[in-house]
């Protein structure tokens, strides 16, 4: 079926027009939805109107009216549509690196005395990095899985490496480089027959693939907002904490936010109930704004149909990728099982760095990954099938020039 029949068909075909495109510098192909989602046109109005009534109308008094609780009600919304969250788990602040740190750190105290911490040499930089600085400052051992850069970690890989030793393993339930989707629900399992914690980072998966956090018995985990969810460039992390991980849950980052009644300004730190306790300072509220939106649209839509339109435009991208840039030399760095792949898929050939640069030029854009890698990040709200098609005959014309 060719891409204009595709497009007549989706179900969700009227949500690509809540997408802002800006007609004086057309992007024909936008293939990085991956990495930073599409603003809606609903959230450039609710930006404006933020500033000018929100804002600029209510002034301070927006903190009692909605703003100190916001990271909470908004991380509740968050939770119920895309997570599998119950209320009162998840929280909405500071960026992913610090959340990440607040987290895993958090995990580590939930099992003193263990020491060592499971992590794979794929994950993204700076997973790897925060968890390094902390196997530093806390004297832990770092045991790595060296997983196939273009499938991912498998739970037997998990399992060859988890020991009564470990307190947690880190595991990115979609792998940033090859779009591996991850079982979380196993690693769960096989990480708890150890007494260890499982933390997921959901960067990759968030807004693009269901997760059921509480079902899977996922301990902690965190995210962006900017990919899928389309908050914007920096728009703040989320932190998810187990119901029954928050009594004992300390985060390091100790701030007057995060204090049981934090306007008394008394002294001494108690860490609040509930999932308030892993929020420090102000929260980002400029941040929080644009994301609300696509939590609506989420939420008519439902993770299940954005997932069927997920891996039909992933299918739709391979069945290009086979007859249009194997015969050239590309090779496919990602699952060709739809179970097992996310909403990216990564292609190799030694000059994509080149040929991404000159997409760029010519309004199609995916994105690049060293060393040679292409990825196209297909977000089911606003990618259509067409731009699927424009993207890889583009790549095709460019590897023949």
């Amino acid at each position: 079926m060719n891409a204009a029949d595709l497009d007549a068909l989706d179900p969700l075909r009227e949500y690509r027009s809540r997408f802002y495109t800006d007609d004086a510098d057309p992007v024909v192909s936008y293939l990085d939805g991956n990495s930073l989602g599409r603003p809606t046109t609903a959230s450039i109005e609710r930006v404006s109107t933020f500033m000018t009534q929100a804002w600029g109308g209510r002034l301070i008094r927006g903190w009692d009216e909605e703003w100190f609780e916001l990271p909470i009600t908004l991380g509740d919304t968050l939770g119920r549509v895309a997570l599998g969250a119950a209320p009162g788990q998840t929280v909405i602040g500071d960026s992913t690196t610090v959340l990440l740190y607040k987290i895993a750190r958090g995990a580590a105290a939930l099992r003193p005395g263990r020491a060592e911490i499971v992590l794979d040499r794929d994950n993204f930089p700076t997973d790897r990095y925060v968890v390094e600085s902390i196997a530093s400052e806390l004297g832990l051992t770092l045991v790595w899985i060296d997983s196939d850069r273009r499938s991912g970690v498998r739970t037997a890989d998990i399992a060859d490496v988890v020991t009564e030793r470990t307190a947690f393993v880190l595991l990115s339930h979609v792998a940033y480089r090859s779009g591996f989707l991850a079982d979380a629900s196993a690693a769960a399992r096989v990480a708890h027959d150890v007494g260890a914690l499982v933390v997921l980072d959901l960067s990759h998966s968030v807004g693009s693939v269901p997760l059921r956090l509480d079902e899977w018995g996922v301990d902690l985990a965190v995210g962006c907002t900017y990919k899928y969810l389309n908050g914007g460039p920096g728009s703040p992390a989320f932190a998810y904490v187990r119901a029954e991980h928050l009594p004992e849950f300390r985060q390091p980052v100790w701030g007057w936010m995060g204090r049981a009644d934090a306007f008394a300004m008394e002294q001494g730190y108690v860490p609040a109930e509930g999932v308030r306790r892993v929020i420090s300072g102000t929260p980002p509220v400029l941040g929080m704004i644009a994301m609300q939106d696509t939590l609506a649209m989420i939420g008519e839509v439902g993770m299940d149909a954005i997932r069927a339109k997920s891996v039909a435009l992933t299918e739709y991208a391979l069945e290009l990728v086979r007859s249009d840039l194997v015969p050239l030399g590309v090779e496919i760095a990602s699952p060709e099982n739809a179970d097992e792949r996310g909403g990216h898929v990564t292609l190799d050939h030694p000059d994509f760095r080149e040929v991404t640069a000159r997409l760029w030029k010519r309004g199609v854009i995916p994105d690049f990954r060293a060393p040679s890698g292409i990825r196209l990040g297909l977000s089911p709200l606003s990618t259509s099938f067409e731009e699927v098609r424009i993207g890889v005959l583009a790549i095709a014309e460019e590897l023949r020039r």
